[in-house]
């Protein structure tokens, strides 16, 4: 993550150096849009929540005489789907015409994405605001440092080439000040080989169009003719770095997809359909994020993790929907009302699933960071657009497909079991019979896996881990070795005089002087700049240069040491009050607000989490053990991501040369998307498991029925579900591969530890208990029916062969 602020470059003396965190006028940094903003978000999570509970109410009506067979109550979602397949024409044509006008309105309006954030309340924030206040024009605005160094020999030696680029760099569009550093104190190495040129932009650079760089390059051509280097870092080298290889990734999961489709299906027809429907599902929901991004600012990642989200579950939920049409079809002879059907009973689970993956991934706007909720909003975004693409547009797909599904096929069709002596019937039987063994085991592995989590240190991971093709990468590494490795993570130090200023020159000169003491002793201080009064008199501004690097846990302590301890003893007796700002300190507060957030936003998903699906189940000891075995599989992904990142255990084969600290975000971000995506396989299969109790009252028969009839759908989806996501590591961004990497990890754990042997042993084991519900609990709680009535208990042959399908318990009526 980069954060676009001024950089610190190096100098003793010139507060024109200084760096500050710049506001993020896009990202709702006024108060009006924020409060905009979230009454936005509050809104859109009520409606979500109220149109979830409104398509889950059945509503009962008694079916045609001219029926032939069993045919469940016909409610909103089966009128849905029933309708969609009947007309599959108008509802194709109308989501092509929405989806190219989502396109053409993207390309025409669509905003740009940019890590632009705010951190209202922080020290680094209003320091940041005191220079845009009453600093000079040379600190405002976005800076970004262009490093020199000669090939051999010393930089002065090649002046004439640096006041020409400077001249050229200084005409250029909104560049508003350039640092000559032959001309500014401590800009040059001391061994004079290396030199920065500090550029201060009007706006951050990574807005502007790449064209923007042959201006830029045309500018310092010059120096490059004379045997200079040059390399941009910052802001101005993100712009330079090539793009990801985004498209690149899709593509492969695609193929995965369509691979596992086939493996696992037989049909190409079955197999087109999901695929189908999540690709026009992720366009549309991309090209909407795209026309949001105009209104508010989102994340550089954002439009990466909505594609990640959007693929892997809209092909989810078109497969769970495709498979169960396609058991349905050997029960009625009308596709269209097997589609209905279909989206009656597995579409419920779909609804359920998309509502708590949105809501987790909503939760995120409890952190009360902007940045981290509109990521979340992002993915969130793809999410509800794919659900409502498996709902409608899946069907009418059905619909035309009609009993020709199976065509092209590539081996036999597969679809849901119908007896006991598939393979998965008898899995379900070796955990039944030993349910502690298989208890104890899997727990065992999720917490060996947990355990480099213990040792989880967050940060921000800097252009030093990017590859050495990129010049940020080489920028920061000429800092570095140039002018040690705390030259690039500079902190400002700003103290404001306020109401105790004076217009006397000695007197700031005495506090100057005396500043620069303390600041000069304060261990971990390499160097600091003399403090330099504003034009205006309110401020004094200095550069503190730390011994080491940004990415250091000593960087960080003394982050704290000087704001807790040295500037307060300081400056306590004149009545200034520091403050610590730049881009590291907002990076490191960044991450410290981060880590003060993250139980809130703990609490806030497990609970929505847990409210949801103790409405739709009717059971806390199920809604509890989902909560509770989804914590230990996202505690195991988080250990993954500790060994390779921050451990080095084969960070290199992912591309990343040297060990890293864990991004600040990504376990908040993990937590909302790993919880939200193991709640989906968590409904599809316990509402397989409670249809089957609702037919036979039996939990061992349920828990088998359930398991079997979900474990191959839920199978394929995970490996369609981890093949998007670990497609993803050939990102060039570290982020995105700690992203894909743990969530990738975690839908693999997911859908084969818990859901194939945790969640069968645990229900084996608390039998009818799964099932309790409090008598004043059952009043409260509004009626929901996940499933929706079925007319058979998943052909079970054992409940089939009765006389008569047993009521469900009254207690679970």
């Amino acid at each position: 993550m980069a954060f676009p602020h001024l950089w610190a470059g190096p100098g003793p003396t010139a507060p024109a150096q200084t760096a500050h965190l710049a506001d993020a006028a896009a990202s709702g940094t006024g108060s009006g849009t924020r409060a905009l903003l979230v009454l936005g978000i509050v809104t859109a999570a009520a409606l979500l929540l109220a149109v979830t509970l409104f398509l889950l109410r059945t509503r009962r009506t008694r079916p045609p005489a001219d029926t032939t067979g069993p045919r469940p109550a016909v409610g909103r979602l089966h009128r849905l789907g029933f309708w969609c397949a009947r007309r599959p024409w108008w509802v194709l044509g109308t989501w092509l015409l929405v989806t190219l006008a989502a396109l053409g309105a993207d390309r025409t309006w669509g905003g740009s994405y940019d890590d632009d954030f705010s951190l209202p309340g922080t020290s680094v924030q209003t320091g940041a605001d005191l220079l845009d206040a009453h600093g000079s024009a040379a600190v405002r605005g976005t800076a970004s440092p262009v490093v020199l160094h000669p090939d051999h020999g010393s930089l002065a030696a090649h002046r004439a080439a640096v006041e020409q680029a400077v001249a050229a760099l200084r005409k250029l569009p909104e560049v508003t000040a350039v640092a000559d550093p032959l001309a500014t104190p401590g800009a040059v190495s001391a061994d004079g080989s290396t030199g920065i040129a500090t550029v201060h932009f009007a706006r951050n650079p990574v807005r502007f169009e790449t064209s923007y760089l042959d201006g830029v390059d045309d500018a310092v051509r010059p120096l490059r003719a004379d045997g200079v280097e040059v390399e941009y870092g910052g802001p101005l080298g993100r712009l330079a770095r090539p793009k990801a290889a985004d498209r690149l990734s899709e593509a492969i999961g695609l193929v995965t997809a369509v691979v596992v489709l086939l493996t696992g299906f037989g049909s190409l027809a079955a197999a087109g359909l999901p695929l189908l429907t999540a690709v026009i599902g992720l366009l549309t929901g991309v090209c909407l994020l795209g026309l949001l991004a105009a209104a508010w600012t989102f994340g550089t990642a954002a439009p990466t993790l909505a594609t990640m989200m959007g693929l892997g579950v809209g092909i989810d939920y078109a497969l769970f929907l495709v498979t169960r049409h396609r058991r349905l079809l050997h029960d009625v002879d009308d596709p269209a009302e097997a589609a209905g059907r279909a989206v009656a009973t597995s579409g419920r689970a779909v609804i359920v699933a998309a509502a708590t993956v949105a809501l987790a991934l909503g939760g995120l706007y409890a952190s009360g960071v902007g940045f981290i909720g509109t990521l979340g909003i992002a993915a969130g975004l793809t999410v509800v657009v794919a659900a409502v693409a498996a709902l409608s547009l899946t069907p009418a797909l059905l619909g035309i497909a009609g009993r020709r599904i199976d065509r092209w096929r590539v081996r036999p069709p597969v679809d849901e079991p119908n007896g006991t002596a598939d393979t998965w019937h008898r899995w379900a039987g070796l955990v039944g019979r030993r349910p502690w063994p298989f208890l104890v085991g899997g727990v065992l592995v999720l917490a060996v896996l947990a355990v480099p989590a213990a040792s989880m240190r967050l940060g921000h991971i800097d252009d030093g881990a990017d590859p050495t093709g990129y010049t940020d990468r080489r920028a920061y590494d000429l800092i570095d070795d140039g002018f040690g490795p705390g030259t690039n993570g500079q902190f400002t130090v700003v103290a404001a005089l306020g109401r105790h200023r004076t217009d006397s020159p000695d007197t700031i000169r005495a506090l100057s002087a005396s500043l620069h003491d303390a600041l000069a002793r304060t261990p971990g201080v390499a160097q600091v700049s003399t403090p330099v009064a504003t034009d205006d008199r309110t401020l004094l501004v200095a550069t503190v240069t730390p011994t080491t690097g940004p990415q250091d846990q000593a960087t960080s302590d003394l982050l704290h040491r000087l704001q807790d301890d040295v500037l307060p003893g300081t400056l306590a007796d004149s009545g200034a009050v520091g403050h610590v700002t730049g881009t590291t300190a907002a990076q490191l507060t960044f991450r410290d607000v981060v880590v003060d957030r993250l139980p809130v936003i703990i609490a806030v998903v497990v609970t929505a989490a847990f409210l949801l699906l103790l409405t739709v189940f009717r059971s806390p000891v199920v809604a509890l053990k989902a909560a509770v075995l989804n914590l230990l599989s996202i505690g195991a992904a988080y250990g993954v991501v500790v060994a390779v990142f921050q451990w080095g255990w084969g960070a290199a084969l992912l591309g990343v040369p040297e060990p890293v600290p864990v991004e600040s975000y990504v376990p908040m971000m993990m937590f909302a998307i790993v919880f939200g995506l193991s709640m989906d396989y968590e409904v599809f299969l316990l509402s397989r498991i409670r249809e089957a109790w609702l037919h036979t009252g039996d939990n061992r028969r349920s828990v088998a029925a359930g398991l079997a009839g979900t474990a191959r759908v839920i199978t394929c989806a995970a490996l369609i579900m981890t093949s998007v996501f670990l497609a993803f590591l050939l990102s060039t961004n570290v982020v995105i591969k700690m992203l894909a990497l743990g969530l990738g990890v975690s839908v693999v754990i997911d859908a084969t530890l818990v859901r194939l042997v945790l969640v069968p042993s645990t229900m084996y084991l608390l039998g009818r208990a799964n099932w309790w519900l409090p008598r004043r609990l059952d009043r409260i709680l509004p009626r929901f029916d996940p499933e929706g009535p079925s007319p058979a208990p998943l052909h079970d042959p054992v409940a089939d062969s009765r006389d008569a399908a047993p009521t469900a318990p009254a207690k679970d009526r």
